[in-house]
């Protein structure tokens, strides 16, 4: 039942992984709230009043989810991390473009009156992340346009389809550039799990079945700054009620190389591993948060550490590696 003067939300994507955690951040802040994806939450039952299995690269589907609502957070996508991005480029243009065009045009048709759309730090061009130690990047910079791969073409067409739909329709909407989230429930393994959560596993399994080695792709220096989760759905909450409509960053603004990040992961486990840098897709080389605008507009930037939020992240994937291993063993003796 939904209170007098309740806001309505939606949540796109709210089986996924920064999705289910935004459906529990806003629950606890009074909201009502619709999940829509084409898949449950896997680790974790919703806490959405609403859920609702639904394909968004459908039209009649986006109506559906966007029918009664006030506000929309568009996080669904069709995504994982580099080494899925890497190999499935028209699968990815394809899948989101329909997604993003349907979903905002069904909230503009049903009357909503703010929508969120969330973006990528991928949308920066190639051409500025060139060297491990990068400059930080400006939101400025997504121009002249260059990302390195279709996953940061189609989020970059969908800002500008954003700023359009404000400027020509009066929807309130506004736009996020997510800077490698990370935490809890999430993929952990399968090829769409990013970087974080890769080292956690690794890192795990060498902790769990004696392993001395973990892979990385490339040499390992490439950099990146990582966010955790919780900063993440705070900080979008706080910009889809703010008044600035462009484009902003949201992520940590310290940068670690993949190298360094294994050894805080391993710091963490309490185990001694072996690196054996293999070939792979590594994306930029570099690539970091320039947060300048982001503490000018909403007067807040991310508080949790690298290190707070991977030691979390780690004891779940941990329990994750140890279930999966014990009824592997069960089913053999069986």
């Amino acid at each position: 039942m939904i209170a007098k003067n309740q806001t309505k939300v939606l949540v796109t994507g709210a089986g996924g992984f920064i999705g289910s955690h935004l459906v529990t951040y806003l629950k606890n802040k009074g909201y009502w709230v619709r999940g829509v994806d084409i898949k449950e939450p896997e680790f974790s039952k919703t806490d959405a009043d609403e859920f609702e299995l639904l394909d968004l690269r459908r039209w009649d589907n986006c109506l559906q989810a966007t029918r009664n609502i006030q506000e929309v957070y568009a996080l669904a996508a069709d995504m994982g991390g580099m080494g899925f991005i890497s190999n499935h480029n028209a699968q990815i243009l394809y899948n989101n473009s329909l997604i993003n065009l349907h979903t905002l045009d069904a909230a503009k048709t049903n009357g909503v009156e703010r929508y969120l759309y969330t973006s990528s730090a991928c949308i920066y061009p190639e051409y500025l992340q060139e060297e491990a130690d990068v400059k930080p990047l400006k939101e400025e910079d997504a121009y002249p346009a260059q990302p390195q791969d279709a996953y940061g073409w189609e989020k970059l067409i969908s800002e500008i389809l954003c700023m359009h739909y404000r400027n020509d329709y009066g929807i309130e909407t506004r736009t996020v550039r997510f800077h490698n989230i990370f935490g809890e429930k999430g993929s952990w393994e399968g090829g769409r799990e990013k970087a974080p959560a890769a080292m956690c596993r690794k890192i795990a399994e060498v902790k769990l079945t004696g392993k001395k080695e973990i892979e990385i792709w490339g040499d390992g220096e490439q950099t990146r700054s990582f966010c955790y989760v919780d900063d993440c759905v705070e900080g979008i909450h706080r910009l889809i009620h703010s008044d600035f409509s462009e484009p902003l960053n949201l992520g940590q603004d310290r940068i670690v190389t993949i190298n360094q990040l294994a050894d805080i992961i391993a710091e963490i486990a309490n185990v001694k591993v072996t690196k054996k840098h293999i070939d792979g897709p590594m994306g930029v080389r570099g690539r970091n948060s320039d947060n300048t605008k982001l503490r000018e507009v909403l007067g807040w930037e991310p508080k949790i550490s690298l290190e707070d939020g991977l030691k979390k992240t780690y004891d779940w994937i941990e329990n994750q590696v140890k279930e999966k291993i014990q009824n592997k063993t069960e089913t053999a003796a069986a």
